[in-house]
């Protein structure tokens, strides 16, 4: 699980060993820019972003044998689910989670559980 500042970027590849596929990414509770992607391993010394109109989305094809670079800004606090929509892939561990932290103010900031809530 990874834990999230107010601006992220987060790198999806694949570039297996036994092979490679196209792999649809999902990110649950935000949209990302997805600054950049290519083939082969990313390389942040020859990758070609683009950081002045990238295309905004919630799920990105991954290419094949290859990598995207997607961001956003964490400030939905929360555990946000990150995966691949190809439902095998998530069982072999092609997911992860974002714990975004409160931010400031109401709209970045969880509220506290109702009195009432039963206890597990």
């Amino acid at each position: 699980m990874a834990i999230l500042d107010l601006s992220t970027t987060a790198l999806a590849m694949d570039t297996g060993t036994v092979s490679t596929e196209n792999h649809p990414i999902h990110l649950h509770g935000y949209s990302f820019y997805v600054v950049g992607s290519g083939t082969g391993n990313y390389n942040p010394l020859t990758a070609k972003l683009n950081l002045v109109d990238p295309p905004y989305l919630n799920t990105i094809g991954v290419p094949v044998g290859g990598w995207a670079a997607l961001r956003f800004t964490a400030d939905n606090p929360g555990v946000w689910f990150m995966h691949c929509h190809l439902e095998i892939h998530t069982s072999w561990g092609l997911s992860m989670a974002f714990l975004v932290k409160n931010g400031k103010g109401p709209l970045e900031t969880l509220p506290h559980p109702p009195s009432d809530l039963p206890k597990c």
